[in-house]
């Protein structure tokens, strides 16, 4: 059987599966996340979208900006997915997963150069000053 990650809103009106090994886990420092999520950081799972599935209840969508849109469950609030415009993967709130320890430790961490200085450096984590590509 394959690997399987089920996940969703806090008030259970919208459920998600990714299927197999996610493809990304990351956390990221920019002020987006930050004030979406209401925390220091946002923490993602990325699963390609041949490998996704929105089981119940359709998220409603949000354009920070001018790349990407963000989604949320307009009934209670919660964060859900970040996908960037074309992209052929989803970013998952990695909060929102059933089992959140099943899955790696972020592998990088995003837009460091924003990181508030009282949360502490991630020093095993590979930094990029803001996205991949940016570097």
């Amino acid at each position: 059987m394959s690997e399987e990650h089920t996940g969703g809103c806090l008030c259970g009106a919208i459920r998600y599966r990714g299927t197999g090994a996610p493809s990304h886990t990351n956390i990221c420092h920019c002020s987006q996340c930050r004030r979406q999520t209401g925390s220091p950081i946002g923490a993602f799972v990325t699963f390609p979208l041949d490998r996704f599935e929105l089981l119940q209840g359709e998220p409603a969508s949000y354009r920070a900006s001018d790349f990407a849109t963000r989604q949320f469950c307009a009934r209670c609030g919660s964060t859900l997915f970040w996908r960037a415009d074309g992209a052929d993967e989803i970013d998952c709130f990695l909060g929102t997963l059933d089992h959140p320890d099943r899955v790696p430790k972020p592998m990088d961490q995003l837009w460091s150069e924003v990181r508030i200085p009282w949360f502490p450096a991630q020093a095993e984590i590979r930094a990029y000053r803001r996205s991949r590509q940016e570097g």
